[in-house]
């Protein structure tokens, strides 16, 4: 049985894919996406966890929450959680940090050039179950006390980390020549997922939508078995080329 899924199925936006066609009718495509998920959740254990990313456009937002919606027909949504790309912070709203002199701006994003709308800086990642009742691994992917006084001060605490909560800052990768698919998550995603499931109650991950591999590559860091499905060669030979490199096959 499947322990963990992380994927990310095409939004039906127009996406140029080398052979799916990303754009069906809403109808036609939620109705595969409850597809992905019934046969998903026959494969899954009973304390199996799905993370599911899926993001919309400025147009059309609801794209995300209608998946959600059609998934909520098989499952539990235990956490939603927000995928940060890019975030402004400004030095007024930081508090005490004297080692930063000013605003800050981290991460990348797609310019919207629009009167209308704001750049989009976010995505969602729906954590379902089967029941609601999955315990997580929730420090190993925590983060340190800001304030050293509170790992003293709240009931609980172990050490000096905390729950990151359900908005994760997660950057691209720079890329400095062309991107071999044209919309790949990075692999610090899938990464982080399968941390905060637990990798020691991971035995098996799977993507039904593996594209160039990243969920491959962050079970290899891992070191946790993973299957995946594609339907484009190439993206499956370019996700092969990473797993090689990753492991340091091949190297001298």
């Amino acid at each position: 049985m499947v322990d963990v899924v992380v994927t990310s199925p095409p939004y039906n936006i127009g996406i140029g894919y080398h052979l799916y066609h990303d754009r069906r009718s809403r109808e036609e495509y939620l109705g595969w996406m409850g597809e992905v998920a019934r046969l998903s959740k026959s494969a899954m254990g009973d304390q199996g966890s799905f993370f599911l990313n899926v993001g919309g456009t400025v147009t059309d937002p609801w794209i995300p929450l209608d998946v959600a919606t059609v998934f909520r027909e098989h499952f539990v949504l235990q956490n939603m959680i927000h995928w940060v790309k890019s975030i402004a912070i400004p030095r007024g709203s930081m508090g005490k940090y004297p080692h930063i002199g000013g605003d800050i701006a981290v991460g990348h994003y797609k310019p919207i050039n629009s009167r209308r709308y704001h750049h989009d800086c976010h995505e969602f990642i729906f954590h379902f179950t089967k029941c609601g009742d999955v315990g997580l691994d929730k420090l190993a992917i925590g983060v340190p006390y800001q304030d050293k006084s509170n790992v003293t001060r709240w009931k609980g605490v172990r050490g000096d980390l905390r729950d990151r909560g359900n908005t994760w800052f997660i950057p691209y990768e720079t890329i400095r020549t062309a991107r071999p698919h044209p919309s790949a998550y990075p692999i610090g995603l899938p990464e982080m997922c399968i941390r905060d499931h637990g990798v020691e109650s991971t035995r098996l991950v799977l993507d039904p939508f593996m594209g160039i591999g990243a969920t491959a590559v962050a079970c290899v860091r891992l070191g946790v078995p993973f299957i995946g499905f594609e339907i484009d060669p190439e993206y499956i030979a370019i996700a092969e080329e990473r797993i090689a490199a990753e492991k340091g096959e091949g190297r001298n």
